[in-house]
This record gives C-alpha cells, structure tokens and sequence, in this order.
C-alpha cells in the first residue's frame, strides 16, 4: 500500500453543515480517492453531498489539489504528499 501523508481537507460554506461546521478537515491519505474514503468513514452526511450513488463526485463540484483540478491530473487517483491541501469547490456557471 502506498504510503499516506497528512493532509488538509478544505470545506466550502454550504457542506460544513455536514462535518459539524468544521471549514478544514484534517487527515492522512495516500490518493483523493482515500480522501473521499475516509470521509465517508468519518461523516457519512458531507460523502453523500459531495459523491453520487456510485461514488463519482458530482457533477456540479470540482475537487482540487492545492491549485490543480483533479480532473487535470490522475483524477481520484491522483496521489498526496504531506501538506498537499484538497478543496472542494461548487462549480461556478454563467456567462
């Protein structure tokens, strides 16, 4: 198994209500997808606003890595290192 590091999780406004208010979540994961993981381990109420029924995130989030969209990188297996930070954002739309 690869070796995880110590992450930190930003949460955007309208999902703290499902991690007891918290804007920063803190953890260790090797790659997003242990992320989203342990997420569902730890707050099973925020895993089901940010994944569907299948486990993909939804459509209308985006999921970064430091600056970098995940969707630009290895997706849910994109991998971690220590002091990575991981936001989730509501997708922005308009014109």
């Amino acid at each position: 198994m690869a070796q995880t590091a110590n992450i930190t999780i930003f949460v955007p406004g309208p999902l703290r209500a499902y991690c007891d208010g918290a804007s920063e979540l803190a953890m260790s994961a090797h790659d997003v997808q242990s992320v989203l993981d342990e997420i569902e381990r730890r707050h099973a109420s925020l895993h089901r606003n940010i994944c569907d029924e299948t486990g993909r995130v939804r459509r209308h989030l985006n999921v970064f890595v430091n600056s970098d969209n995940v969707r630009d990188l290895d997706g849910l297996a994109t991998t971690l290192a220590s002091g990575d930070v991981v936001t989730i954002l509501p997708a922005v739309s308009g014109g």
